[in-house]
């Protein structure tokens, strides 16, 4: 069986969504194809004991109110929609938790700056010019390669070691895909995200925000096939001219936009073009391990008012793959029910605990050891949380658990097929989305966007630059 279609999108994530629409709009005939049979990539949700559970949604950061200028506003525009639509709520406040030291931050710099003012007054004014720095750096800038490592250039501009780790770790664990740094665009990118902007979620999760792009994509006349994989990508003279599925049909389009990762989309290739100048083989892929528990008391009843925690237990962070299976030094702790939903009250209350993890560890591992190791490091990561919540690890005694659940790298990697569990990629970024082959583009992680919105908005600039824009 031989399909055709204008554009074939690999990947039916945020980032293969936002092109596919965008595309779609302008009456191109689209095509996703995707392995795995729920949508979302990184960003789905999935059931589980009677429960809808998200993978990946702690928050969608660069929230804004209706008519500000920003990426969320921006986004609405490119595919038309309404911000009633995703429904977002905003946080009711999160906070950054290092040993002696504590910095609260809501959406808009305000509170985080009267925090920064209080704990480091002598540095107050660096913050500021901080603040403006960031405001006035286009970090979405995709005709310039990335603008280097951001953590030296940060200490040096704030001059309180401390005050620097702190306002970096929550940005390391949001995006970052480099051990013990961040790309300076990147970082930009994410303290615009959430220090100028900040968390929300739709009372639904991110279900909400799946549902209404697919029938955005639906009602454009847009195709997808879902639990069918690309087995190869048909290339000839520098061109590709389609895929082979592993349904064993084929797809003949005019250009490709992938949202599987650079080198796993050079992979499918099968070694027919040569993209080793392209490649990022070789360099580490950053993962995670995550506790969801659920429990019979809403968070505020125990005393939780808190809707997202980044947490380190020394004064430098280590933002790196650890030896053993999780490093639970450092990590975030996400309470979603602790956002204004209004009347609305979840069933149960729950916490999401994330920590780095180191791939080796659990991909080796045989299935009863594997089993083990997930319920030792869901252990270690509840009492690292209660520990730093209101009432301590005393109050996990008296708390009552409804239900337990944890991903790992080996998860990740069997349900998006990252290379390493890789959550953030590649460190090393294709901006532009350009790779050795004429007409086929990656868009998504790989490309450098961050978060639900960046990653739809990385979709929408592909479609735009590389395809519309030849319309």
């Amino acid at each position: 069986m031989e399909r055709r279609c204008d554009v074939l999108v690999v990947g039916c994530g945020m980032s293969g969504l936002g092109a596919a629409i965008r595309m779609a709009m302008y009456g191109l005939r689209v095509l996703i194809v995707e392995k795995h049979n729920a949508p979302g990539g990184l960003n789905g949700f999935y059931y589980k004991a009677g429960r809808k559970l998200d993978v990946g949604l702690h928050a969608m950061t660069n929230f804004a109110a209706a008519g500000v200028k920003g990426p969320l506003n921006k986004l609405y525009r490119q595919l038309r929609i309404r911000p009633e639509e995703f429904a977002l709520c905003p946080q009711l406040g999160s906070r950054i938790s290092f040993p002696g030291a504590e910095l609260r931050f809501g959406n808009g710099i305000a509170l985080l700056e009267s925090e920064v003012e209080r704990l480091f007054p002598a540095r107050i004014d660096s913050f500021r010019a901080l603040v403006r720095m960031v405001e006035a750096h286009d970090a979405l800038d995709t005709s310039r390669p990335q603008a280097g490592p951001a953590r030296a250039r940060i200490h040096e501009l704030l001059g309180d070691p401390l005050l620097a780790e702190m306002i970096l770790c929550p940005l390391f664990f949001y995006g970052s895909a480099a051990e013990d740094d961040i790309d300076f665009d990147q970082f930009c990118i994410l303290f615009r995200a959430l220090y100028l902007e900040g968390f929300a979620r739709p009372f639904e999760g991110v279900r909400r925000i799946v549902r209404v792009l697919l029938d955005k994509y639906r009602a454009l006349g847009g195709e997808r096939l879902m639990k069918c994989g690309v087995k190869r990508l048909l290339a000839d003279s520098g061109r590709v001219q389609g895929a082979e599925l592993e349904d064993g049909s084929t797809v003949i389009a005019d250009k490709v936009i992938s949202s599987a990762g650079a080198d796993e989309t050079f992979a499918l290739l099968g070694g027919e073009v040569d993209c080793s100048a392209a490649s990022c083989a070789g360099l580490p892929r950053l993962s995670f391990v995550e506790h969801m528990a659920c429990f019979a008391a809403q968070p505020q009843e125990l005393g939780w008012k808190d809707t997202i925690v980044f947490f380190n237990d020394s004064e430098r962070l280590q933002y790196r793959r650890p030896e053993g299976p999780v490093d639970t030094r450092s990590g975030v702790i996400c309470i979603p029910n602790n956002y204004d939903f209004g009347q609305e009250r979840m069933d149960e209350g729950m916490l999401r605990v994330t920590a780095l993890a180191s791939h080796a560890a659990w991909t080796g591992a045989d299935p009863e050891p594997y089993e083990a190791m997930k319920a030792d490091c869901a252990d270690r990561m509840l009492h690292r949380a209660f520990g730093l919540l209101p009432g301590g690890e005393g109050a996990l005694a008296g708390a009552e658990l409804t239900f337990r659940d944890t991903f790992t790298p080996r998860t990740i990697e069997k349900f998006t097929w990252h290379i390493g569990g890789g959550v953030y990629g590649s460190p090393r970024k294709l901006r532009d989305g350009r790779t050795p082959i004429e007409n086929l583009y990656v868009c998504g992680t790989d490309q450098g966007f961050l978060g639900i919105v960046g990653a739809l908005l990385g979709g929408i600039s592909m479609a735009n630059s590389h395809v519309l824009s030849r319309v």
